[in-house]
């Protein structure tokens, strides 16, 4: 996107952030509340894939509901000319993967810091029912402050969805992806809580437990291979926080912490006294041993039979000697028989039990998708998959109808029993907000803020003595009324301060038309005066403020009146000039030249002049000498003003000056 461009004619791009699978960053000015923003706009090759886009949307606008401290704000969402975006919180600083290489080791104290304010975060989504899914220190923002922002919260499930793969994106977040995940489970809590015990094992070591050369390698690793002691890098760590790092990225979820609460909790401990002396945590599930069945014991009525046979051998060696032992032994062998029979019923009988019992419990079913259904829909469609309609809750929803099921707990596709209660939340239609009353405050600000909850503005402009200018002034919806964003018009009468005045043209006005006119529209007026050659005697030459300008009640204005052309005193001023007779020779008859010789011809001289009597174009004086002549010239000037005269004889210019008074 090129740098300058305005998106939604608000949002000016000023440079960039940086990038990831699905969106690139840029900084960019809000030029309605004048502040830095960070713009995400979706890369192009995502633009025309509806699912992703509808993702993009639906994640977006999960995020807007986690407002926290170390959670980046999200402030809009938008699209202009097929750029779906997002303008989010600007965080000046450096992600934690940046953090750590530059400040690398960092003290356990300010370890346990940073991830009591990523704990913090992630337990306020998880309270909203949101995982991140792609927790890493790339996704962690830390200001110049020092406070840690979590972003990107939701927007990973959207890429993981696409059909398009991101390998840079993988390798970025595999060291981090929990055993489930990398099977190609679903992430759950603990999946983030494995994430973090990642993050926090990176933090005190400076690197990953698991590297290699490629995703799926990394991938493997993760569930075939128990994470290195930290202790193996650094001594020093305390067994207590080791234990959180081991506990938190145990391969089998029910090793792990349950909630984030409960490792937050661990770690706040992790550096006291008291736990100096813990043991090295061990998973319950690699303390198990295999347990071996013992075979049912069915000798002894053998070695009874056995028995049997040798005294029945006896007693045949014996017929002779004692036929009523003999009879007795007899009776003997059939009640063994007997019960040998009754026993090896009781073992058939109780092998057809347990099939029996083993048939009847209840099988393993996938929960169907119920989503859009309606209450009555979905109670036949769970009991066809022999599962029961649960608790019903509402939840306010713009995009599911109303009665319409939103979701359901446990999710589509999750493996549950049979007749297990599956607990869904209805649609109560859109969600409804009560209005404030926002009379009184700065409408730009309100109108930002009413933006995000979809309100469409109106303004109305309208003068006020007492209201501030930009100030709200009433509203067409009374405060505490109940009201669907996007479905609500909100007119809003605006203060443009006190009634005002468009400063009228004051040219030609004489001073009374002045007078009049300000105490018309009461102005307060200065008045002073000019000479003028331009404008007559009496009459406004000059006014300040300009013609047009927004005047208001009490307002100065100043006024320049001409007083005419100024009188200017006159004075006389002589010059004497020099003027030079040239000779010429002419010749003459004989008879003249004979008798009177050669005779002189005169010259020819013509004055110009110049003053307030006389123009130089004029001939003031003409004139013939036949010598040298002087001559006085008069000027009549005014104060500041030149004369100038010129001297031509026979038809030369010989002299030409200025005179000064």
């Amino acid at each position: 996107m090129e740098i300058g461009r305005k998106l939604n004619g608000r949002y000016k791009i000023t440079g960039t952030v940086g990038g990831g699978g699905m969106a690139h960053v840029y900084l960019a000015h809000d030029l309605i509340l004048d502040r830095d923003v960070a713009v995400k706009v979706l890369r192009y090759d995502f633009r025309d894939d509806q699912d992703t886009i509808r993702r993009f949307k639906r994640e977006a606008l999960a995020a807007t509901e986690l407002v926290h401290p170390n959670i980046v704000s999200v402030y809009d969402i938008g699209e202009e000319d097929n750029n779906q975006y997002i303008v989010m919180e600007y965080v000046k600083g450096m992600d934690l993967k940046k953090y750590i290489h530059a400040n690398f080791p960092i003290p356990y104290q300010k370890v346990t810091n940073i991830m009591d304010q990523v704990l913090s975060a992630v337990a306020a989504a998880h309270h909203s029912r949101i995982i991140h899914r792609d927790l890493k220190p790339q996704n962690i923002l830390i200001d110049e402050s020092g406070v840690a922002k979590i972003t990107d919260f939701g927007i990973a499930v959207a890429l993981s969805q696409t059909s398009i793969t991101q390998t840079n994106s993988l390798l970025g977040s595999v060291h981090y992806l929990s055993p489930e995940q990398a099977r190609g489970g679903m992430a759950t809590n603990q999946s983030d809580i494995y994430s973090l015990g990642i993050i926090l094992y990176e933090l005190l070591t400076g690197h990953v437990p698991f590297d290699g050369e490629s995703a799926v390698s990394i991938a493997l690793k993760h569930f075939q291979e128990t994470v290195p002691s930290v202790k193996s890098y650094d001594q020093r760590i305390p067994q207590a926080l080791e234990n959180v790092v081991l506990k938190a990225t145990a391969k089998e979820v029910a090793d792990r912490y349950k909630t984030v609460y409960e490792m937050q909790h661990d770690l706040a401990t992790a550096l006291s006294v008291e736990r100096r002396d813990e043991l090295k945590y061990s998973p319950a599930s690699m303390m198990e041993t295999t347990k071996i069945l013992e075979p049912i014991p069915l000798g002894a009525a053998s070695s009874k039979e056995v028995e049997t046979a040798k005294e029945k051998k006896s007693s045949k060696s014996k017929q002779l000697e004692n036929n009523e032992k003999l009879t007795k032994v007899k009776n003997k062998k059939t009640k063994k028989k007997k019960a040998l029979l009754v026993l090896l019923g009781l073992f058939l009988l109780s092998i057809v039990v347990f099939f029996l019992i083993a048939n009847s419990a209840p099988k393993d079913v996938s929960v169907p998708d119920i989503t859009d259904m309606t209450e009555n829909e979905a109670t036949k469609f769970l009991s066809e998959n022999k599962l029961i309609l649960g608790e019903i809750s509402e939840e306010a929803n713009s995009d599911v109808k109303e009665g319409n099921i939103i979701k359901s707990d446990p999710k589509a596709g999750l493996s549950v029993k049979e007749n297990t209660l599956i607990n869904v939340v209805v649609s109560s239609g859109k969600k409804t907000v009560e209005f404030l009353d926002y009379t009184g405050e700065s409408y730009e600000e309100v109108e930002a803020e009413l933006n995000k909850q979809d309100f469409t503005i109106e303004r109305k402009d309208e003068s006020s003595d007492t209201v501030e200018p930009g100030l709200i002034i009433s509203q067409n919806i009374n405060e505490n009324e109940e009201v669907i964003p996007e479905d609500t018009t909100v007119t809003f009468t605006v203060s443009t301060g006190k009634a005002g005045f468009e400063m009228r043209d004051l040219s030609g006005y004489s001073e009374k038309g002045v007078k009049d006119y300000v105490a018309d529209n009461g102005f307060n007026v200065t008045i002073t005066k000019e000479y003028s050659n331009e404008v007559a005697d009496g009459q406004v030459i000059s006014q300040e403020p300009a013609t047009g300008t927004i005047l208001y009640v009490g307002a100065d204005i100043s006024v320049v009146i001409s007083q005419g052309p100024e009188d200017i005193p006159l004075k006389t001023v002589k010059e004497t000039i020099q003027i030079s007779y040239e000779e010429l020779e002419e010749d003459l008859p004989e008879s003249t030249n004979e008798s009177n010789g050669e005779q002189l011809i005169p010259n020819s001289v013509t004055i110009y002049m110049e003053d307030q009597e006389h123009k130089l174009g004029t001939v003031f004086q003409q004139f013939e000498i036949s010598e040298d002549t002087e001559i006085e010239l008069t000027f009549i000037l005014q104060e500041g003003e030149k004369g100038r005269y010129k001297v031509v004889r026979d038809g030369e210019t010989i002299q030409e000056e200025e005179v000064s008074p």
